[in-house]
């Protein structure tokens, strides 16, 4: 079969049902439309949350101790692998942080060096909460730990928070696909039937289930392919020049990995291939068996 005839016959298909495949197209632009939308308001608030997670701090505060076992804690603290940095902050330095916040007035108060010695460790942002949390627990009992203090609720409002927004966003993106694939069945299952007679006598004279399913796989292609291109050059325009235009602080919104192609590409790889799975759905059913078209 050449390349021409199933290009021909598959954008004929899209003419001979022009209602039913312009419904087909709009709804696969606006399922694609509203899944870039979700990515890019996910990400964002993903990047915000880890970056929220990265700015949590396990402090923990010394006794009195000599240089040998503060050296030991320290050692030991380094071992821990959701440590991503660790700062030592002596009791002069404890001192000079205090004096700094309070301002004038709080010199005398600082000179007593009152403050302990302390470490401030930073979390990975990747870090399993309980994990943290077990060995925060471990670290209280130490020798020469007086106290650690550790925002357990700010981490597991974080983790909550993210959790339930990818089980909601991901459910929406389920529907709208599954929405978005129905519509293609529909549309492929509407042009096969306008071709039943055709198809009868193609099948009359060997035409293989195969020979005539590629027009209708191809129409499915260029539906998504139509719907994947609107879709993303709409949401990059809206991003780039609507929306900073009225709201510029939105401006400041990033793109998944950096650069608006990785989404606007995966937009139009997504829409071509529900696309194709809608019209490959469809034909492969309706074909199967001549007698569907009696």
């Amino acid at each position: 079969m050449s390349i021409r005839y199933v290009l021909k016959e598959g954008v004929a298909g899209l003419r001979r049902t022009r209602l039913a495949s312009f419904t087909s197209i709009f709804s696969l632009f606006i399922a694609v439309f509203l899944i870039g939308l979700l990515t890019r308001a996910g990400f964002n608030a993903y990047d915000v949350a880890q970056s929220l997670r990265q700015q949590v701090e396990v402090e923990i505060f010394l006794q009195d101790l000599d240089q040998q076992t503060t050296d030991e804690i320290e050692s030991r603290l380094q071992q821990i692998e959701f440590v991503e940095s660790m700062v030592y902050i002596s009791k002069d330095s404890a001192a000079a942080i205090f004096q700094e916040e309070f301002g004038v007035g709080s010199e005398s108060l600082a000179s007593l060096r009152f403050l302990p010695a302390s470490f401030r460790l930073m979390i990975d942002a990747e870090a399993n909460i309980n994990e943290v949390d077990q060995v925060v627990s471990e670290i209280n009992e130490w020798s020469g730990v007086d106290e650690v203090k550790f925002n357990l609720a700010l981490l597991q409002m974080l983790q909550s928070r993210i959790e339930m927004s990818a089980l909601v966003g991901g459910s929406i993106v389920l529907v709208v696909i599954l929405a978005a694939i129905a519509l293609v069945y529909n549309t492929i299952r509407l042009t096969i039937y306008s071709k039943r007679e055709l198809i009868r006598a193609m099948k009359l004279v060997g035409a293989t289930n195969g020979f005539i399913r590629r027009p209708f796989l191809v129409e499915g292609l260029i539906q998504g392919l139509i719907a994947g291109v609107v879709a993303s050059g709409l949401l990059y325009i809206l991003f780039s020049f609507i929306i900073p235009a009225q709201l510029p602080q939105v401006g400041v919104l990033g793109w998944p990995y950096g650069e608006w192609y990785y989404l606007t590409g995966g937009m139009i790889l997504l829409a071509v291939v529900m696309g194709w799975w809608g019209s490959r759905w469809a034909s492969r059913k309706f074909i199967r068996d001549a007698t569907v078209y009696s």
